[in-house]
């Protein structure tokens, strides 16, 4: 769309150059196609380097905008991002006119939907009931298990394992405020990538992402029973324990290990080789290579020397009573 008609489309205004928009993006990735927005100011500098085309910021922030880049001057750049989605989101069906590609040495059993524009490769499996939307891709030797859900648009790699009823490419859980404290909701219009060797247990959900792809890299085995938000990169050789949940656009080295029901918050990153031991809250960056325990989060030994202090002076006050 044109710049000038999406803001007819959302009654708004914008200086500078009337451009084709193909859809918005982050400030770091974005090209002259894309619209950018600034909420947060820690990325000021970020957006002083920016090759979007166009961008939603406040007024005060007009200045830190590169030469040539359109403006939309907002009182709530959140708010009006959310508005902008909606113009952006693709059909869950019904967009893709071109049948599925299917290797003759796929199995694909009744009951099955495969949508439009998928492609699946050589000796995958895919079981009874499950559900591959449009534009997916399914590479060699993977296996698709009764009842699960692959979105469109999601990629999936070489001998992967999708367990029942998990639910790979949803939107993510994100919403934008108004002043009078409705939630307007933010189409997710990202995808999921899974590459070589990803296991995903039986009900566990990977959110798309909002922009850009949530990641998840190779050999990484998750639990059943857990969340991934939206723009979260897990990296190589991952444990992700059962009913772990990670917030948006948290980002895991390598073979890092989080134990049952442990958490993090959103836009932090956890070190390669790094232990969260089961109920361990990440409410902060951390370290790779180190042991990590209890909420708020410290290192494992610092947690059991707390824990033998707190047993030692309630033994004590049993005694005096």
């Amino acid at each position: 769309m044109k710049l000038s008609h999406i803001c007819a489309k959302l009654s708004w205004s914008y200086e500078g150059e009337d451009r084709e928009i193909s859809g918005l993006q982050a400030i770091q990735n974005a090209s002259d196609e894309h619209i950018v927005y600034l909420e947060n100011e820690k990325f000021l500098d970020t957006l002083k380097c920016t090759k979007a085309g166009a961008a939603i910021v406040l007024e005060k922030h007009r200045s830190f905008l590169p030469k040539g880049c359109s403006v939309i001057i907002s009182q709530n750049p959140h708010l009006d991002m959310a508005f902008l989605t909606k113009l952006f989101a693709h059909d869950i069906v019904g967009s893709v006119q071109k049948p599925p590609q299917i290797d003759p040495s796929a199995i694909v059993m009744p009951n099955a939907h495969i949508a439009n524009g998928t492609v699946i490769k050589a000796g995958v499996t895919v079981m009874a009931g499950a559900y591959v939307g449009e534009n997916v891709t399914i590479e060699e030797g993977t296996t698709i298990h009764p009842n699960a859900v692959i979105y469109n648009n999601s990629i999936i790699g070489k001998r992967c394992h999708l367990l029942s009823n998990c639910v790979i490419g949803s939107d993510g859980f994100g919403y934008a405020h108004t002043k009078e404290g409705a939630h307007v909701k933010i189409y997710h219009l990202g995808n999921v990538i899974l590459e070589d060797d990803v296991e995903i247990g039986a009900c566990t959900t990977i959110d798309r992402a909002v922009f850009g792809s949530t990641l998840i890299k190779k050999g990484t085995k998750i639990d059943n029973l857990v969340q991934i938000g939206h723009n979260c990169e897990l990296g190589e050789h991952c444990i992700i324990v059962s009913q772990t949940g990670l917030a948006g656009s948290s980002v895991l080295g390598r073979n890092v290990v989080m134990g049952g029901q442990s958490a993090t918050a959103g836009h932090l990153k956890i070190g390669n080789f790094a232990v969260i031991a089961a109920r361990g809250g990440v409410s902060k960056s951390l370290e790779g290579g180190k042991t990590y325990s209890g909420f708020p989060i410290m290192l494992h030994k610092e947690w059991l020397k707390m824990q033998a202090k707190i047993s030692s002076f309630f033994k004590k006050e049993q005694g005096h009573s």
